[in-house]
């Protein structure tokens, strides 16, 4: 996803020269590092200085640019929370503050680097927008829309590297607030955002082999959510699934536990997320999972015990 958004930023920074990258100590590559090459007026690194990142893309863009904060997504987002939500939200600037890793991605650099809050943070903000998309083309579309954009912030999260394409075969094309089927069924309903859908993916697989139909949905635009699009998800399955890697409070979970309970929906609900801990783990980033119980295994014996 990051090399994905470097080479589409790069290539619509050719054609909006107001296209700018603010970033905070953290080393460009690959096509942000061509992007800073041809355009050095247009990039600035601020250094340890993540307050500053966020109030010079506000000023920026008062002056008519289009500026992207860009680093780790703890440092994108919690060190300078009173700038993103003074200077960016409250004057609902189009600034899009890009946060690297979100989630556990950063594994083994400990908790510091560990985004557990950030969507729900994110989404508590008046005029913030939060998306997470899914995989590398999820995020050309998502990272080529945030260039155009001028309805406001965005918080745009993302992993790392590596991750799988997963929308090749998408029933849905990507539409900016709006459910993303990525296959559809009858029985069960699977609702996750950003690299977690692969996991979403695999407990669906699972549930096929049991003779089930699924429905896997990628639900990129977190705020504003597609209420309606959740609640016909809820009334017609029989059984609807979240899975995020998110703390448990002030996610998709409770969003969608709200909204079946408002439309009095029959279905089965179960929600899967980070737990309410700091796991003082060191590993890769599954094993980080599987300590908080996301794990393909600990889901489906959840699944197949209710």
């Amino acid at each position: 996803m990051r090399n994905t958004f470097a080479e589409t930023f790069y290539e619509a920074g050719k054609l909006d020269e107001r296209l700018c990258l603010v970033v905070a100590d953290i080393s460009p590559a690959g096509a942000i590092d061509r992007f800073r090459t041809q355009f050095p007026d247009r990039f600035v690194n601020t250094g340890v200085a993540e307050q500053i990142m966020i109030g010079m893309c506000a000023g920026m863009a008062l002056r008519g640019l289009r500026p992207f904060a860009y680093t780790i997504a703890t440092f994108a987002l919690f060190r300078p929370y009173e700038m993103v939500r003074d200077d960016l939200c409250y004057q609902n600037l189009p600034v899009t503050v890009v946060g690297i890793g979100g989630g556990l991605t950063y594994s083994t650099l400990g908790g510091t680097h560990h985004a557990q809050e950030d969507v729900a943070i994110a989404s508590a903000i008046p005029n913030m927008t939060v998306i997470a998309p899914c995989d590398p083309a999820e995020t050309r579309l998502v990272t080529g829309w945030c260039t155009t954009q001028q309805g406001g912030p965005v918080y745009l999260r993302l992993g790392k590297a590596g991750e799988p394409d997963l929308t090749g075969q998408a029933d849905e094309p990507w539409r900016f607030g709006r459910l993303r089927y990525l296959t559809r069924g009858r029985d069960v309903c699977i609702l996750s955002y950003g690299s977690t859908v692969k996991l979403a993916g695999e407990v669906a697989a699972h549930v096929r082999e049991q003779g089930r139909s699924v429905s896997l949905v990628s639900v990129h635009t977190l705020k504003p959510l597609d209420r309606e699009g959740i609640t016909q998800a809820l009334l017609t399955h029989d059984r609807v699934v979240v899975i995020e890697e998110l703390a448990p409070f002030g996610g998709l979970g409770p969003q969608v536990k709200a909204l079946a309970w408002d439309a009095a929906a029959r279905c089965r609900l179960d929600t899967f997320a980070l737990e309410d801990a700091f796991h003082h783990v060191y590993g890769s980033h599954g094993e980080l999972l599987s300590a908080h119980g996301l794990s393909r295994e600990a889901i489906v014996s959840r699944l197949e015990a209710t």
